[in-house]
């Protein structure tokens, strides 16, 4: 059984996705503000959410930042506003994908089938090491030598690909596709910039070179453990 929750303060469109969902088979909960999305997703037991940005009470990033301190569980923002900052600040939040209103159906059905495949995929229990960094994809953690290191969710997830594939090389064409999504319109630069930022966080602190660059062909992860 798959439960979805849905936080969204716009009544007729909370009920027109609750009744296009449960056709599809989901057990659907709705909440109408963002105090009770976050108290019904923090007790429940939910395989999905669906969660608005402008929210009474809470407010959608607010209530995603309190979610991600205890969960994991798949996030789809949705939002009235269709501009990159704040598709940065939700995926950087930890949100898993952002639509914009309005939105086809069809195409939140086939975002949230992606979601649950992921979710569904075996858990990676290997912990990955490289120059001398630990990554554990189940706990989504980083470290260096015992010391914690703070990484986005899209930061954590490039660098999961890079370390899993260490020593081979990947375009900026192949990473976007791979780690950023099949939706993704944005331009390629914004591997560079999250290249940077992971840099900044590891190479430049510890003093170590663990993201190599391939001049005229992209980046890839050093191979010693």
């Amino acid at each position: 059984m798959i439960n979805i929750l849905i936080i969204e303060d716009e009544e007729k469109l909370a009920r027109f996705v609750e009744m296009e969902l449960s056709h599809e088979g989901y057990v659907v909960e709705k909440a109408h503000d963002g105090r009770t999305g976050l108290e019904k997703a923090l007790s429940g037991c939910f395989s999905l959410i669906i969660l608005d940005v402008m929210l009474p009470g809470l407010n959608g990033m607010e209530v995603l930042r309190r979610i991600r301190r205890d969960l994991q569980t798949p996030v789809i923002m949705l939002t009235a506003r269709d501009t990159v900052i704040d598709k940065v600040t939700g995926l950087d939040g930890g949100a898993d994908d952002y639509m914009t209103k309005p939105f086809e159906i069809e195409e939140l059905l086939a975002r949230i089938r992606s979601a649950l495949r992921k979710t569904a995929a075996p858990e990676q229990n290997e912990v990955l090491n490289a120059c001398g960094v630990e990554l554990n994809p189940a706990r989504r953690s980083v470290m260096y030598k015992e010391m914690p290191i703070q990484l986005t969710k899209r930061e954590f997830d490039l660098l999961q690909f890079l370390m899993e594939n260490k020593g081979l090389v990947f375009s900026r064409d192949t990473l976007l596709d791979r780690v950023w999504g099949y939706d993704y319109t944005g331009d390629t630069n914004v591997v560079d910039v999250y290249v940077r930022y992971i840099r900044s966080k590891i190479d430049d602190v510890f003093g170590i070179k663990l993201i190599h660059t391939v001049r005229g062909v992209g980046y890839k992860a050093a191979q010693s453990t």
